[in-house]
Parts: C-alpha cells; sequence; structure tokens
C-alpha cells in the first residue's frame, strides 16, 4: 500500500455521463486526489459542454461520445481509452435516467429504456474494462446506486427496479471477481442539491418551504440537503487503495434519511 491509502496518483478513471451533476463532482475529487479523467456522454455537445466545464476547473478531461447501453459502442470505447489514455484503473457508472410515472401509465417501453440505461448499462460498461482489470492485478468499480435501491415511492418503478437490480450486480461483480483483487462497491447518494432539484427548495412567496423541501429537512437528520460535493470523499474511498478490502457494500451518503423514521409532523 502506497504512504497515502487515498492518492489516486497514476490512475486513469472513467466515470460515465460526467458532463455535469453528481458524476461531474466525482471526477474533480478523483482528479484532486491525482487521478486522469475519462468520461463519456450520449451527444458531442454534452461532451463539448463537458470538457468546457473542466477546463475552467483547471482538468484536462479525455471526453468521448458513446451510448453506454450499446455494446459495441461500449467496447470500441474500452479499447480506444486503453489505446490514447491508458488501462482503466476505475470505474464510475455514473450515468442515468429517470421517469417518474405512476406505473399503470408506463409502457413496457419507457419501464424497459430506464432498466436499459440504469441497469443493462453498467453491466455492459463492467464487462468490458474487468478483463485488462484482471490481466492488470487490481481494479475499482463504484455504481451509483439511489436510496431507491432499498425504498420504493410513487411513480419510479421502473428506476427502483433498476437501482435494486444495481445494488445486486454490485454484490455479484464482488462475489465473482473478487479474487482478482477487483472491488466493486456502490455509493446510494440521498436528496443533492442540483439544478434540477432547484425548484424544489424556493422559498414559497410567503417566506416558507416548499413542501418537498419540508418533507425532505424532515426525514433528513442532517436537516439539509447533500451538495454534490459531499460524493467525492466517499466516491474517493471506494476508488483508492484505502478500501482493498471492502467488496459489495453500498455507501449511502443520505444525510441519515435510511437510518432515521423522520420528525413527527
Amino acid at each position: 500500500m502506497s504512504r497515502n491509502p487515498f492518492s489516486l496518483e497514476g490512475k486513469i478513471a472513467l466515470i460515465t455521463g460526467a458532463s455535469y451533476g453528481i458524476g461531474f463532482a466525482i471526477a474533480c475529487a478523483m482528479h484532486e486526489a491525482g487521478a486522469t479523467i475519462v468520461f463519456n456522454d450520449i451527444r458531442q455537445d454534452l461532451v463539448d459542454k463537458g470538457i468546457a466545464a473542466y477546463e475552467e476547473k483547471g482538468i484536462k478531461a479525455h471526453g468521448y461520445v458513446c451510448d453506454v447501453t450499446d455494446e459495441d459502442a461500449v467496447n470500441a470505447l474500452v479499447k480506444k481509452v486503453e489505446e490514447e489514455v491508458g488501462v482503466i484503473d476505475i470505474l464510475v457508472n455514473n450515468a442515468g435516467i429517470i421517469k417518474r410515472i405512476p406505473m399503470i401509465e408506463m409502457t413496457a417501453a419507457q419501464f424497459r429504456q430506464v432498466i436499459d440505461v440504469d441497469l443493462n448499462a453498467p453491466f455492459i460498461v463492467a464487462k468490458a474494462v474487468i478483463p485488462s482489470m484482471i490481466r492488470k492485478g487490481h481494479g475499482k468499480i463504484i455504481n451509483i446506486c439511489s436510496m431507491m435501491s432499498e425504498l420504493g415511492r410513487e411513480t419510479v418503478s421502473a428506476y427502483a427496479a433498476a437501482k435494486g437490480g444495481l445494488k445486486m450486480l454490485t454484490r455479484n461483480i464482488a462475489s465473482e471477481y473478487g479474487e482478482y483483487n477487483i472491488q466493486c462497491n456502490g455509493i446510494g447518494p440521498g436528496y443533492i442539491a442540483t439544478p434540477q432539484t432547484a425548484p424544489l427548495r424556493e422559498r414559497q412567496p410567503d417566506g416558507s418551504r416548499h413542501p418537498f423541501d419540508s418533507f425532505i429537512i424532515a426525514k433528513t437528520p442532517a436537516a439539509r440537503w447533500g451538495e454534490a460535493s459531499d460524493l467525492g470523499g466517499p466516491a474517493v474511498f471506494l476508488a483508492s487503495e484505502a478500501s482493498d478490502f471492502v467488496n459489495g457494500h453500498i455507501l449511502y451518503v443520505d444525510g441519515g434519511i435510511l437510518a432515521y423514521i423522520g420528525k413527527q409532523p
């Protein structure tokens, strides 16, 4: 083990869908710890935006266009990254979608699309990087799970099914490839303050909290929303030698929501 077990110096990290949001925050934290950052997105304009955002932070990221649900495209991406940057040491399966539709109104096609992006894609990308990790003698895979890996909620049947499946895929990769010094763990973010959730946190005209904001604050022992940066430390830990004997674990970064029944109204 290196002198600083949390160092990612010399490591190459692929973070899927990391042009913005949680993936971007994790990538920035990994860069701070010394990793070379590789990311993909589904369109060139998103990749360009991502590269510009990284440049603004002084990070030279390697961006690629790739649809993570397309196995041939993913295999081609991994081959290209290995040729142009190097063998991937760390994979973060971050790309994901959510469709908030009541189950009886959701079509099977919509359900399949969520499963395809949130569960099939992590399988495809992990499968593409594991052979080189085996040859190299080490590897770290971090799957971005969710509190919906544990809890249900109205209108998110497909997302909860996918994220519950991703929790078990995480455990199975750990079970199957742990003997090759590959650790596969998950991070389950709580409610994170992002531009998408900003309308839910705006004060009402009378100065009171938005009802959903009140709901989240009452359910969270930390009494606040998480910041994307709150996920950086846990991600660096799970990507580093400090977690070499941690495998098949889901680390919930939720301010304590899953431990708490919530305040009495």
